[in-house]
């Protein structure tokens, strides 16, 4: 937990650095930092803690407990989240900064955008952090990184870049929001501007925040501008109707000549179609395969469900491999009676 104390240390730090900071930018007419909006965004950074289901397969990789953070984001106690703390979860619960667990119900797992969204059963008397806009956020800003917890903390850190973002993992995000320095603690934690506006949401941990093949470690966020044109398919379905499209289950990294299978996950497409790690995807349906962003933009605009063929290379020889893609929106393991 963060004591209050502490809270009004490391905020009047920020805003020493903040001010500092801004004065190069005065041409672009920022505002100052204001310390009552940044506690106000502060204390609408929650812990979240789950449990995934027994058999989810996300386990494999995320493990079953996991523990992050949230912003409150809605009067009614709706929490935004990294999606991958409560996928598959069987129980949720948001720590409040005195140290007490309030239950939450997953209302959203979003596979597109990577976003999650909790609702608090009981009332939570948070007030919600306002959104801001993660495209107005310049080069070198200084921002707010705050986590939740019993070990939140608040820091200073940096806009580094601002790019496109394709994962391991069968995810790509456009204008994701590349942060320096690291931290460790960032599973959902909220990036905030200097008027308290929450920009962005935790996602990784990377080691290229300046940009591709640059050094310098950083955290990846999810900008909150993603949020706003599905924030009502979300809270109707569950999810945005781009999450419905075309699964392999298939970890990949960029290599010159096609992707490299990392690890190939449980009870999947590629599993079932005997894909290895160690394998060198060339070519999809015959299009040769040129790095992670075109591979997931052809496999996603063919159709959800449908038979495909991946060429790999294995052992010196290349070989086909028939497959049919799924919707891992319907594989994924739900609580009992949900």
């Amino acid at each position: 937990m963060v004591a209050w104390r502490d809270r009004w240390l490391t905020m009047t730090l920020w805003l020493l650095l903040g001010v500092v900071a801004w004065l190069p930018q005065a041409a672009r007419s920022a505002e100052p930092p204001n310390a009552a909006e940044l506690a106000r965004a502060s204390d609408a950074v929650l812990g979240v803690r789950s449990i995934a289901t027994d058999g989810a397969s996300s386990i494999d990789t995320l493990g079953q407990r996991r523990i992050g953070s949230g912003v409150v984001i809605g009067h009614d106690g709706l929490v935004l989240t990294i999606g991958y703390l409560i996928l598959e979860a069987d129980e949720v619960e948001l720590q409040l900064d005195s140290g007490k667990r309030i239950p939450a119900r997953v209302v959203a797992y979003d596979l597109a955008s990577g976003f999650g969204l909790l609702q608090a059963l009981l009332p939570l008397d948070v007030a919600p952090a306002p959104l801001g806009e993660a495209l107005t956020v310049a080069s070198g800003e200084p921002l707010l990184v705050v986590s939740g917890g019993d070990s939140g903390q608040l820091s200073v850190a940096r806009l580094a870049s601002r790019r496109s973002y394709s994962g391991y993992w069968e995810y790509h995000i456009d204008g994701a929001l590349f942060t320096a320095p690291a931290r460790t603690d960032h599973s959902g934690a909220g990036l905030f501007n200097a008027r308290g506006e929450l920009v962005g949401i935790g996602s990784l941990l990377v080691p290229d925040a300046p940009g591709p093949g640059e050094r310098g470690a950083g955290n990846m966020f999810v900008p909150i501008d993603l949020l706003s044109p599905i924030f009502g398919e979300l809270r109707e379905r569950g999810a945005s109707r781009a999450s419905q499209r075309a699964w392999l289950g298939v970890n990949c990294t960029e290599q010159p000549d096609g992707l490299r299978v990392l690890r190939v996950s449980r009870d999947s497409p590629a599993e079932a179609a005997g894909l290895q790690p160690g394998d060198l995807i060339t070519r999809l349906d015959g299009t040769p395969v040129r790095g992670l962003e075109a591979f997931y933009k052809q496999l996603w605009g063919g159709g959800v469900e449908r038979e495909l063929t991946l060429q790999v290379l294995r052992g010196g020889r290349h070989r086909d491999v028939p497959m049919r893609s799924a919707d891992r929106m319907q594989m994924l393991r739900r609580a009992p009676g949900i």
